[in-house]
């Protein structure tokens, strides 16, 4: 891929799970991409595995809580970089918490990273891409923010329905600009987080899910980073305000 064809890809939450599989998707292709995470040690990682594969990529410890480091890892790319063409907003956490434990503080911290972290680098990423008339979002939602309930993350399915909302108001203010933003709604992905059995199905309970899955597995990191991927691409340039379902038939499978 020719230096004006490389793209300027942002991707939170990209040292481990379904973030590191999107960078180094991303990176496949030619991109450039700006891996971001709290987590140091795994984004760093996520760079190695893409500079070892011949890819190009940046690792910048950021927290999507904040707006003074949103704020800053925008100008800096920019500054860099001359412009930012894709940002996938991956970063996201799910506690389980039950109702009756459900602080607002636990509240407010789901919402901060799941919700509130996608519209805070948007914000701050909209102003340039708008400028060139050209730039594409993908944001994390879930299947349990577009169609199922999830007892004892309460919390979490709300954030991942208010996704939902933001990618469709932001599609449509900015779609005569040139920006597109779509989401995608995964299922049960084989994940860190899946696996937790503090905080999701666990081993046994990922593997029991596998069997009720139309495909009969669970999907990927790979599998959503390919969607990304798609929805960032020209491919995708008629679509905007979409959230797609990557989810091995398992909405439709189920009645």
């Amino acid at each position: 891929m020719s230096a004006d064809k490389k793209r300027i890809v942002i991707v939170t939450g990209a040292g481990i799970g379904i973030g590191a599989a999107t960078a180094k998707a991303f990176a496949a292709l030619g991109d450039h991409v700006v891996v971001t995470d709290i987590l140091e040690r795994e984004g760093r990682e996520t760079v190695a595995a893409i500079s070892a594969a011949g890819g190009a990529a940046e690792f910048h410890l950021y927290d999507v809580r904040s707006t003074k480091a949103t704020d800053a890892l925008v100008a800096d790319v920019e500054a860099r970089h001359g412009r930012i063409d894709v940002v996938v907003a991956n970063a996201g956490i799910a506690h389980r918490t039950k109702l009756a434990d459900l602080t607002d503080e636990k509240w407010d911290l789901t919402f901060d990273i799941d919700l509130k972290g996608i519209f805070r680098l948007v914000r701050a990423a909209a102003p340039g891409m708008r400028a060139r008339r050209s730039g594409s979002v993908v944001a994390l939602s879930s299947i349990m923010g577009v169609a199922y309930g999830w007892d004892e993350h309460v919390h979490y399915s709300a954030a991942k329905s208010g996704v939902v909302g933001l990618v469709r108001g932001l599609a449509v203010e900015m779609a005569r600009d040139g920006v597109r933003v779509n989401g995608i709604a995964p299922g049960y992905i084989r994940t860190a987080q899946l696996l937790s059995e503090e905080n999701s199905l666990g081993p046994a309970g990922a593997e029991k899910a596998a069997e009720f899955i139309p495909m009969g597995r669970l999907g990927t990191g790979e599998d959503i980073a390919d969607v990304a991927v798609f929805l960032a691409s020209d491919s995708a340039r008629y679509m905007t305000g979409q959230v797609l379902v990557v989810d091995g038939g398992l909405l439709v499978g189920r009645y």
